[in-house]
């Protein structure tokens, strides 16, 4: 039925700052600059994958009014949306350490977990990535696991 997911949208307030963070700081490659007029076709990818892109969309019209673009960018400053991106690496405490290097404040630091080793930072826009080496073979998840996750998420 579909082959691959080619392009997901990652909301920004501003899209040359985005450029700056995605392609200056996490090397991103910009894919689609395009001013269409009424708005800005701006699409970057990993240069490993150059056909699944992420476009850095801009939280407003047309894509939608003026007063639901006003409780999205409230909802994305405050990183209410969810994770934007996951990205692998062979090497997360080197991946951690470069973008720190590079002034990127993480909400989670490298951690090991059972299904790899990961940690977490927000882009200046308050969407969250993920960074996962992830383990090679089977998971096994603990009860200790659980336990720990579900803490995680008490109020």
């Amino acid at each position: 039925m579909f082959n691959t997911i080619s392009l997901t949208t990652v909301r920004v307030l501003d899209q040359d700052e985005a450029l700056d963070f995605y392609v200056g700081t996490l090397g991103f490659e910009v894919r689609d600059d395009v001013d269409m007029g009424f708005m800005r076709w701006l699409t970057v990818a990993l240069p490993a994958e150059p056909d699944r892109r992420l476009i850095l969309e801009l939280v407003g019209p047309p894509s939608m009014s003026e007063e639901t673009a006003a409780q999205l960018r409230d909802l994305l400053t405050k990183g209410a949306l969810g994770v934007a991106a996951i990205l692998t690496t062979d090497d997360c405490q080197a991946v951690h350490d470069t973008l720190k290097a590079k002034g990127v404040e993480f909400t989670q630091d490298v951690e090991r977990q059972p299904y790899g080793i990961d940690c977490s930072f927000r882009d200046p826009f308050g969407n969250h990535i993920r960074v996962t080496q992830p383990v090679q073979g089977p998971i096994t998840v603990t009860d200790e696991d659980i336990a720990r996750w579900a803490g995680d998420r008490q109020p």
